[in-house]
């Protein structure tokens, strides 16, 4: 009988603190919609957001909804803790700054809602109602503490969205609509809290269940212990970070050296690269604000292995997105032990004495790459007038970029007698590989049509071949000083125009990825597959030739 166990690779792993992270905070931001939209009812009626609020505390008050609501709380916090204990340093974007400057002043912020509504249910049996809520805070400075507070949580939430998704293509083209809601639906809740008070006025305050006074001062003790509490909490924290700052800054042989480009620097051990590149003011990407999630921060690591960790599963699973090749690390994660050679790979271009904007380069998407190439170029050349040529080329420029256009792409480089488009800078990739086709159709059509009357003009007949392929690539601005160009670069761009070199060699008008055709919906797309061998891939690839 076979006693051998289930392998350990089958069991679920655990989930990462990047997931943990995550989880927490869209529970809680999902709290704070839930409030923000029940205030907002009360534009409506009082009896409207009261109602929906008696539904809505059955779920929370609920021992699920508890568990769920303080247990992402609880995690929520203790991962913010966690993630400022590892920061070697402060120093960081001002937007990520006040993200966490938020996080860590909610705490104070939410004591008194605490206290007045779950701790007067529990401690009492009082239940929440908007009758308590409107018209204990019916006064400037109740109300401005209540929406400090709900702005507070807000504001945090949606920056905490923004930096773990405003790399991905869905995100920034939603990213409008995105900003609407978060400047509308505060607006909207104090006009329901103003609405309810103006009710309240106008009809007589509703009957309600309130603490006694006996019990408003054992709330009001409790709130000021919670706050207490906490502030001596945080300033154990600030004082044991900065200690530890203190003496690893001044313990000996602690400095690691980091050699970047041009530069080397000195860091205590156990800053990661991205540290180390804002405390000495090295322009260095980080989209997500150094999560792991976006991997524009990533370097090329040289020297020895000994002076690096493996990397964590959270790093592992970026790592492996990006298809990064072996020694290429994030600079959020790699926390060198020794020194080491760093080369970041999507560093800001400087134009003049200033860095680019993080947001100039760096950014990662799906894309169809078209490579177009004007056959016969070099004969053509040796027999004609110079402006000939400069009207050959511009015409057929034309010709290629406007189709390009008109199906939703952007013509990007016009190299000698070749043209690039890039389809997808803000679809999915199945619509980018359609429209691609498109344009490739189109193309066809045009120079067909221009053909016509070619070669009795210049002598020669008018031919051309493409290549087609798709898959992730890096988009942005690169060049020199106010020499720059946006253009896409990554395998995708390399192996394009190699089927667009195969389609002369296998005399045909288009050679077509079998990916990139899958993910437009052409499966065959009119031709035999075959498989090519590619210069500058590891692998052959699959393709199509097409007349």
């Amino acid at each position: 009988m076979d006693r051998r166990s289930p392998p350990i690779a089958r069991l679920p792993k655990p989930p990462t603190r990047r997931n943990l992270r995550w989880t927490s905070g869209l529970v809680l931001m999902a709290y704070v919609t839930a409030h923000l939209l029940n205030h907002s009812l009360g534009i409506a009626s009082f009896a409207a957001a009261e109602a929906v609020l008696r539904n809505v505390q059955l779920f929370w008050h609920s021992l699920p909804g508890t568990l769920l609501l303080y247990g992402a709380a609880g995690a929520h916090l203790a991962l913010a803790v966690a993630a400022l204990w590892e920061r070697r340093t402060l120093r960081m974007p001002p937007l990520e700054g006040l993200r966490v400057l938020l996080g860590f002043a909610l705490p104070l912020l939410l004591a008194t809602h605490l206290t007045a509504m779950r701790g007067a249910y529990l401690a009492y049996g009082i239940e929440g109602s908007y009758v308590r809520v409107v018209a204990g805070l019916w006064s400037l400075p109740g109300a401005g503490a209540q929406f400090t507070m709900l702005l507070a949580a807000w504001t945090h939430g949606c920056l905490g969205i923004h930096f773990a998704l405003r790399a991905r293509p869905a995100y920034r083209r939603f990213s409008y609509l995105l900003l609407a809601i978060a400047v509308v639906l505060p607006l909207t809740a104090m006009m329901g809290f103003i609405s309810m008070g103006r009710e309240f006025q106008w009809t007589g305050v509703p009957p309600a269940v309130l603490p006694t006074p006996a019990e408003g001062r054992a709330l009001d003790t409790a709130e000021g212990r919670i706050k207490l509490f906490y502030a001596l909490g945080l300033a154990a924290l600030l004082a044991a970070y900065a200690a530890r700052n203190w003496f690893a800054r001044r313990a000996r042989g602690a400095s690691i050296a980091l050699r970047y480009p041009g530069r080397t620097v000195h860091v205590p051990r156990g800053w990661s690269v991205l540290e180390a590149s804002r405390s000495h003011g090295i322009a260095h990407l980080s989209v997500c604000g150094g999560r792991a999630r976006c991997s524009t921060c990533r370097v090329r690591v040289l020297g020895p292995t000994q002076h690096t960790d493996p990397p964590d599963r959270d790093e592992q699973r970026t790592l492996d997105r990006v298809r990064a090749p072996g020694g290429v690390r994030l600079a959020c994660q790699l926390r060198p032990r020794g020194d080491i050679e760093v080369i970041p790979l999507f560093a800001p271009a400087s134009r003049g004495r200033q860095p680019a904007p993080a947001s100039s380069f760096g950014r990662e998407r799906d894309v169809a790459i078209l490579f177009v190439d004007l056959r016969r170029w070099s004969g053509l050349a040796e027999g004609q007038w110079p402006f000939d040529l400069a009207y050959v080329l511009d015409r057929y420029f034309a010709t290629v970029g406007a189709a390009v256009r008109e199906c939703g792409g952007v013509p990007n480089q016009f190299i000698g007698d070749s043209v690039m488009a890039i389809f997808g800078l803000d679809t999915d990739l199945p619509t980018a590989c359609r429209q691609a086709l498109r344009a490739i159709e189109l193309i066809g059509q045009r120079m067909d049509a221009w053909s016509e009357g070619f070669e009795a003009q210049f002598g020669h007949q008018l031919d051309f071949g493409m290549g087609l392929h798709a898959g992730r690539a890096a988009v942005g601005e690169v060049g020199y000083l106010d020499t720059t160009t946006f253009t896409a670069i990554g395998e995708v761009v390399n192996t394009a125009s190699r089927l667009q070199d195969h389609a002369k060699t296998a005399a045909s008008r288009l050679v077509v990825s079998v990916f990139a055709a899958q993910q437009a919906g052409f499966a065959h797309a009119g031709g035999q597959v075959e498989m090519l061998a590619v210069r500058g891939r590891s692998e052959p690839i699959a393709v199509i030739c097409c007349d």
